[in-house]
């Protein structure tokens, strides 16, 4: 019998141990492969969304109140930016180093206010004094990505509401900043301006969502696969020993 066999040789419980490592180890590679395939599904959506044609902002609420996912879809709407309420989040540029992300409120005509991040500015231009060509006034009219609220992570700071220094984007938070227990009619999320037209003065600088998503899955399945086969190595020359042993 076989397992008799295997007891005699000492192999029977690192038989059953080598089988279930390589099951736990194939069944993760595995799913990687399956987020493979969804990840790369994502980013296709995503490339098709925001290189569409923009839809008018009051559809793209419209399917949100539906339910449906509305995140990086192209969208267009027409306000007054009001300057003087900007809001200033933290954010890095790898050409201009260290800046801010301009969250401008833009009230419509119908008195709703959606937050329009127009885009990046240095820490040296963050007064809006010295960007004055880019303080566009009248009606305009902002294209761009719907983007949503975030949640912090572990290690993300505190919003500093006082100094409007923001390090993740509270859009409850912006709002009551800026508007007070007075806050109007709010679009439930964010529009990050695109990059053309650009401002005029060229401050902000629009276009800033990252389209790229990290995707690994196809590295971290292969790692998996490659673990499981090492595992069967392992025990292969472990029981090629074991069995040759004239004492087992």
């Amino acid at each position: 019998m076989l397992i008799t066999t295997l007891k005699s040789k000492g192999l029977l419980w690192p038989v059953i141990m080598t089988l279930a490592g390589v099951a736990i180890l194939a069944r993760l590679g595995t799913w990687q492969l399956e987020r493979l395939t969804w990840k790369e599904g994502l980013i296709a959506n995503i490339a098709q969304r925001a290189h569409s044609a923009p839809i008018n902002l009051a559809n793209a609420e419209r399917s949100k109140r539906s339910g449906e996912d509305i995140e990086y879809l192209r969208v267009k709407t027409t306000g007054q930016l009001l300057h003087d309420k900007e809001r200033y989040l933290f954010a890095f540029d790898s050409k201009f180093g260290s800046g801010y992300h301009v969250f401008t409120p833009l009230e419509r005509a119908d008195g709703s206010v959606v937050f329009i991040n127009r885009g990046f500015v240095p820490s040296q231009l963050k007064d809006p004094a010295k960007r004055e060509a880019g303080q566009v006034t009248g009606a305009v009219e902002i294209v761009g990505l719907v983007r949503r609220p975030e949640q912090p992570g572990t290690f993300t700071p505190e919003n500093d509401v006082t100094e409007n220094l923001w390090y993740w984007r509270d859009l409850d938070g912006m709002a009551t900043s800026v508007f007070g227990q007075e806050e109007p009619l709010l679009v439930p999320f964010f529009i990050d301006a695109a990059a053309e037209p650009p401002a005029p003065g060229g401050w902000p600088k629009g276009g800033v969502t990252r389209l790229e998503l990290p995707n690994r899955h196809l590295e971290y399945a292969i790692t998996w696969y490659g673990l499981a086969a090492a595992l069967i190595a392992v025990f292969a020359a472990y029981a090629v020993s074991r069995w040759r042993r004239p004492d087992a």
